[in-house]
C-alpha cells in the first residue's frame, strides 16, 4: 500500500520550491486534517489546488485519493490519529519541537517556517509543508489549539516608540512595544487564539540580551496576555552528549489554571553520555579536514591564545561531551572536531549531527551536507523538549480530568 501512496504523492508533485506561494502548505495541511474540525481553516484555500490537480494531473483513476492520502504517505513521522491534544509549530525549522510533542500524543494543526531548505526537510519527515512568513499570516487563518510552540529568533525591542507614546499621552501596552519583532507575531497569535499553554525556546543569553530589556518585555507581554510564567535554562547534556544550554519559557492561561498549576521543569540526573556513542562506524574521507584547513585552524587558535583569548577549535574527548553545535558548523567544523589516528581530525557527518540533537536515525536528511549542518545547528535537543512537554501535558490532563469530574457530579 505504501508504494501506491508514494506514487500518488509523486503525481501530485508535492515539492518545495523557492516561492512565497502557500498553496502547497494549505493543501498538505488540509490533507492531514481532512474531515476534522481543523480542516475548515484550510479547505477554502486548498480547493484551488485540488481543482488544479483534477484538471491537470492524470490521477482520475484514483477518484478518492483525497480521502486516504492525508496520513498514509510513506513518511517516517505521520500525525497522530487519536491525539490527546493539539498544538501549532511556529519558527518550526526542521520539526525538532514537533517531533517531541508528536511523540507525546499531540497533533500539529498548523506550522510555519520561512526557510526553503528547512521546509524540504520538514515535508520529507512529516508530509506537511510549513506556511511561509508568519508576519503575513492573519491569526484568523490559524486553527484553535491547546499548546503554542515556538523556537523564535531573538531580537532587540525599541523603547523609542513607547517613549513617543508617553510624550503624546497615549496609552500603550507591552504588546505594542514588541511591534516590528518576530516575537510580536507570537504575542498576537496568543492574544487571539488563547491557547491553554505555550512553550517558547531560545538561546540562554535571552535573559541578559540588551541589558535584560528584551526578556523583561517578553515576560511582561506574556503576563499581560493572561498567562503565568515559568522559565529555566536547561542543558541538553543530560539527554545527549552535547553541552547545549537553552532557555525554556512555559506559560499557562490564568483563566483556566487560576495560577494553581503544579508544573515543574524536569529534574536533571547525571550526564552519562559520550560522543563516541553517536559516531558512525565508517565515515567518508570527505569529512576529514584538509591539510590547509587543519593548519589554518591551528594557527588561528595559536594566535588567539597568545592574545589571551579562548578562540579556537574544539577537539572532542570521545568519552566526554561536545561543545554546542551551531548553525556555522558547516564552515569548518571547528567547534566539534573528532580525533582520528594517524590523520587530521574530521567533522561530524550530518547523521551524527542529527544524533547529537536526539533525532532518531529514521529522520530523513534530504538536503546537502551544508544545509543539514545549518539545520541541525539551529534545531533543538528533542528529548529535552519532550521531557519539558511531558510535564506541560500532565497539567493539561489534570484540567481535563477535573472538568470530567464536575460533569459527572452534575
Amino acid at each position: 500500500m505504501e508504494k501506491k501512496y508514494s506514487k500518488i504523492k509523486d503525481k501530485l508533485k508535492i515539492e518545495v520550491a523557492k516561492t512565497t506561494d502557500n498553496d502547497l502548505a494549505y493543501l498538505t495541511h488540509y490533507f492531514q486534517n481532512y474531515k476534522n474540525e481543523v480542516s475548515q481553516y484550510f479547505e477554502p484555500y486548498a480547493s484551488r489546488s485540488l481543482s488544479y490537480l483534477h484538471e491537470n494531473l492524470s490521477i482520475l483513476e484514483e477518484p478518492d485519493f483525497q480521502y486516504y492520502l492525508p496520513i498514509q504517505w510513506d513518511i517516517p513521522f505521520p500525525p497522530q490519529t487519536n491525539p490527546k491534544f493539539t498544538f501549532i509549530d511556529l519558527f518550526a525549522g526542521i520539526g525538532g519541537i514537533r517531533l517531541a510533542y508528536q511523540n507525546l500524543g499531540g497533533k500539529c494543526v498548523f506550522t510555519s517556517e520561512w526557510d526553503t531548505y528547512s521546509k524540504k526537510t520538514y515535508e520529507a519527515n512529516f508530509g506537511e509543508i510549513p506556511f511561509g512568513d508568519i508576519t503575513k499570516i492573519p491569526e484568523k487563518n490559524i486553527p484553535d489549539h491547546d499548546i503554542l510552540l515556538a523556537g523564535f529568533p531573538c531580537q532587540p525591542f525599541s523603547i523609542a516608540g513607547v517613549s513617543k507614546k508617553n510624550a503624546l499621552g497615549r496609552a500603550h501596552g507591552f504588546l505594542d512595544e514588541t511591534q516590528g519583532t518576530l516575537f510580536f507575531d507570537i504575542a498576537r497569535i496568543i492574544k487571539n487564539k488563547k491557547p491553554k499553554a505555550f512553550m517558547l525556546e531560545n538561546v540562554k543569553n535571552l535573559i541578559s540580551h540588551d541589558k535584560g530589556k528584551t526578556f523583561k518585555v517578553i515576560s511582561e507581554t506574556l503576563k499581560e496576555l493572561g498567562y503565568s510564567l515559568h522559565h529555566q535554562i536547561l542543558d541538553g547534556k543530560y539527554f545527549v552528549p552535547q553541552h547545549r544550554e537553552r532557555i525554556i519559557i512555559v506559560g499557562f492561561r490564568n483563566s483556566i489554571f487560576k495560577g494553581k498549576e503544579t508544573f515543574q521543569f524536569p529534574k536533571m540526573g547525571v550526564a552519562q553520555f559520550a560522543i563516541k556513542d553517536i559516531l558512525e562506524p565508517e565515515v567518508d574521507e570527505k569529512y576529514t579536514l584538509s591539510n590547509r584547513l587543519w593548519n589554518y585552524l591551528q594557527e588561528y587558535s595559536k594566535k588567539h591564545k597568545e592574545k589571551g583569548n579562548g578562540f579556537g577549535f574544539g577537539m572532542t574527548d570521545l568519552n566526554g561531551i561536545s561543545r554546542t553545535m551551531s548553525a556555522r558548523y558547516y564552515k569548518d567544523g571547528a567547534e566539534i572536531l573528532i580525533p582520528q589516528e594517524s590523520k587530521n581530525p574530521r567533522r561530524l557527518t550530518p547523521r551524527e549531527c542529527a544524533r547529537l540533537q536526539g533525532f532518531p536515525d529514521t529522520f530523513i536528511i534530504p538536503v546537502s551536507d551544508n544545509q543539514a549542518y545549518k539545520q541541525f545547528g539551529n534545531s533543538v535537543v528533542t528529548p529535552l523538549i519532550q521531557a519539558v512537554g511531558k510535564n506541560i501535558i500532565n497539567e493539561l490532563l489534570k484540567i481535563n480530568e477535573s472538568k470530567k469530574a464536575k460533569i459527572a457530579v452534575r
